[in-house]
């Protein structure tokens, strides 16, 4: 039997209109106030092209996300990105790393691992408990 890891990656932002979750599995995503943004962040605060998401390949046929400060084309936001407490204009994303736009506007990434089995399963998995017919009728005791 051969156990094999499946991998999630979700933002949850927090802006001026709440709370928004993100289910990431694009290979880009423009991050902004733009209301072309992929990601929309509403906020007076943050620039129109905020920050890019990149995904990027892993040797174990799996992927991560970078995200980019600015547009992803050079150009960098107005106030940056702090990744962490950091200042820094790129960074390679790891679960439960908290993103920092503006004032009241953040996100944290979250990479989920959920565990699949496939092949043959053995019995050992399953408790299984077989019932006489015999041991639910009511004994009268004499």
């Amino acid at each position: 039997m051969t156990v094999e890891t499946l991998e999630s990656h979700l933002l949850i932002l927090e802006d001026d209109q709440g709370r928004k979750e993100f289910s990431l599995d694009q290979p880009l995503y423009s991050i902004g106030r733009d209301k072309e943004s992929n990601i929309r962040l509403v906020s007076q605060f943050v620039s129109r092209r905020h920050a890019t998401l990149v995904r990027l390949p892993k040797n174990n046929n799996s992927y991560y996300y970078r995200i980019v400060d600015g547009d992803g084309k050079g150009k960098a936001s107005a106030n940056g990105l702090m990744i962490n407490g950091r200042k820094i204009p790129a960074h390679d994303l790891k679960n439960e790393d908290e993103i920092v736009f503006g004032p009241k506007v953040r996100a944290i990434y979250y990479l989920l691992k959920n565990t699949q089995r496939s092949g043959q399963t053995d019995a050992s998995e399953y408790d299984i408990t077989l019932i006489n017919p015999g041991m639910t009728e009511d004994v009268e005791e004499l």
